[in-house]
């Protein structure tokens, strides 16, 4: 098995919230430069900095995932997986239809800019990406398997934008296998106050905003293989 250093909730420039220097690029150099072996670019409710991510993985031999945090219509936040660019833009094209066409104001929200390939800034989105899609918390699972992918709510007690902040709960028929919390000392007090997370294993991340908020290699994932497919597996499956 191999041991991978991990950090899977990381926001480019492309997220209103997330710092104009934290381009796909950057991330991915920060990371190899503080030793980390895998990380994921989970925009808000986007994945258009992925293909620029990707290009950047490539150059610096960094094994990725391609994700999102999506926004539900309860303004619930779930990190979404996907073993293939492609699975990830098809996605992304799908949730884009489902966001309010609420512009976004820069001056106020934060910039959102798009980077291409060639690390170079190829356009901005005009739509405000923080907005609550049309999308509801029990459609994701579903939704995520279309495109091969997994879905993983985020920060789950998180005091706003998570599952047991918003809903106070976890909806029956939930099939997720696996959440993220902030700090993992938080996790055994959460599987005995909701019994449902006994069955889920457990990321955390850092949720990274700006390049020195990346988390340092101290979370480990164990693999078979580098494969985004062996990755997710792993992640969604209790051994």
């Amino acid at each position: 098995m191999l041991k991978l250093a991990y950090d899977l909730h990381i926001h480019s420039c492309l997220s209103p919230c997330g710092d104009d220097d934290m381009t796909p690029a950057n991330i991915v150099g920060m990371a190899k430069i503080i030793g980390l072996d895998l990380i994921a670019l989970t925009d808000h409710s986007t994945c258009k900095n992925c293909p620029a991510f990707a290009a950047a993985a490539r150059e610096y031999g960094m094994s990725v995932l391609f994700g999102m945090e999506l926004t539900t219509a309860e303004e619930v936040h779930v990190l979404c997986y996907f073993p293939t660019l492609e699975d990830a833009m098809s996605f992304d094209a799908y949730v884009y239809d489902q966001l309010p066409d609420i512009p976004n104001t820069p001056a106020f929200f934060g910039n959102q800019i798009i980077y291409d390939e060639n690390d170079q800034i190829c356009g901005t989105e005009d739509r405000l990406l923080i907005s609550a899609t049309a999308i509801p918390f029990d459609a994701v699972f579903d939704l995520t398997q279309r495109y091969h992918g997994i879905m993983v709510p985020a920060h789950i007690n998180k005091s706003t934008t998570s599952l047991l902040g918003n809903l106070g709960f976890i909806p029956p028929g939930s099939r997720f296998s696996c959440a993220e919390v902030k700090n993992p000392a938080d996790w055994k007090a959460l599987q005995d106050q909701y019994p449902y997370l006994k069955q889920c294993n457990m990321l955390s991340n850092s949720d990274a905003h700006d390049l020195n908020s990346l988390q340092e290699p101290v979370r480990f994932l164990e693999v078979e293989n580098t494969s985004a497919e062996s990755i997710l597996k792993h992640i969604n499956y209790i051994l």
